[in-house]
């Protein structure tokens, strides 16, 4: 190996492994502060619940203690944020894991009480926690927290931190996700085993079924919702606004290419985006579309995917999944165009502003 190419790769080895360390350091101290804020907010709950007057007598807590910490250590302790830290132990210590978590740590604590023969301090008390266990379960920054602390369904804010653990969303990503409804929008085409297995695994890829989305949402490309643009400007704001495209996609995607041409009998189709799933080891076709679907594009589409299975599928690899995006489309043309065993062709509709959230949800309660 030439010693330019040589340095070039032991280089790249280097920062990889430094970029690894770097976010291992970050997510070890966002844990550890997290846990910390959740313990801060466990006194503080366990203080008020010692209160005769439980409302007064936790207000004015907040307020001490907020001068107090402040005072000590500077900035982070407004009552603001105390409140946010007691939310955070009321919210997640109903957690089935951390309710076992907590009862544990309560035995050990009422025993070392008994050997002691005396109340334990604060900071001994803070040393005994089973940070390793809590740490598991504390994976992101207090602001991620602070944030799936305002989803009020509790399968819904499982979901959203699972998928945040999972793909290392910041917490302007994970407020996107939740903006554009992702778990409504995956939920509705399952059933309630299915939903409830999204609160308690997140996205599951297993079938091609389960990459599909309905609506997409495409609120990054800024064009407006009403179709006073062509496909080929709808294709060039994806290419431009590619990493967006591909979080809204979700798990595995890679992009392979554009305006991809296929050639038979001396006629030449283009294929408008080209992608490659690395779960479901497949390609990923789709097709842009303004205004209705037409049964014709589901042919277009089949005829697409039916070369690729033929011309470009290794052997080892998986059947190519097809997906039309369309403004509109009639379920009924759907329904009657594909096969009714159909685990290659989708349709679904993209949005190019934010939907409303509850119109989504009631989709889902209607279901």
């Amino acid at each position: 190996m030439p010693d330019g190419l040589q340095n070039k790769v032991i280089f790249q080895q280097v920062v990889e492994l430094l970029q690894n360390a770097r976010q291992q350091v970050l997510r070890t101290v966002n844990s550890t502060m997290t846990i910390t804020y959740f313990e801060i907010g466990r006194i503080i709950v366990e203080e008020e619940q010692n209160g005769k007057d439980r409302a007064g007598y936790g207000k004015q807590l907040l307020k001490t203690l907020s001068k107090q910490l402040t005072k000590e250590f500077g900035r982070g302790f407004s009552i603001d944020n105390l409140e946010n830290m007691r939310k955070l132990f009321l919210t997640f210590s109903k957690s089935e894991t951390l309710s076992r978590i907590l009862e544990i740590q309560k035995i050990q604590s009422v025993t070392a009480e008994f050997e002691s023969q005396k109340t334990q301090s604060v900071s001994a008390e803070f040393n005994k926690l089973d940070y390793q266990t809590l740490s598991s379960f504390f994976k992101l920054s207090f602001s991620h927290y602070i944030f799936l602390m305002r989803i009020d369904d509790e399968k819904e804010r499982r979901f959203y931190k699972i998928e945040s653990e999972k793909n290392n969303w910041s917490v302007r990503e994970l407020k996107r996700q939740y903006d554009t409804a992702l778990y409504a929008r995956l939920a509705l085409s399952r059933d309630k085993e299915g939903v409830l297995e999204l609160s308690e695994k997140g996205q599951i890829i297993e079938k091609p079924k389960d990459l599909i989305k309905d609506p997409y949402i495409l609120e990054f490309l800024g064009l407006p919702e009403l179709h006073q643009y062509s496909e080929s400007q709808l294709e060039e704001e994806i290419i431009n606004k590619l990493e967006h495209f591909l979080l809204e996609l979700g798990h595995g995607f890679t992009f392979v290419g554009r305006q991809q041409r296929i050639t038979f009998d001396d006629k030449h189709f283009r294929i408008d985006l080209v992608f490659y799933n690395r779960i479901l080891k497949c390609f990923v076709l789709i097709d842009l579309k303004i205004g209705e679907l037409k049964h014709q594009d589901l042919g277009q589409m089949q005829m697409y995917v039916n070369y690729y299975d033929r011309e470009m599928r290794l052997e080892d690899e998986n059947k190519t999944i097809g997906i039309v995006l369309c403004q509109n489309k009639s379920e009924a043309v759907v329904k009657y165009t594909l096969p009714e065993n159909n685990e290659q062709i989708f349709a679904s509709k993209y949005k190019t502003v934010l939907p409303s959230v509850e119109v989504l949800k009631e989709l889902l309660e209607n279901k």
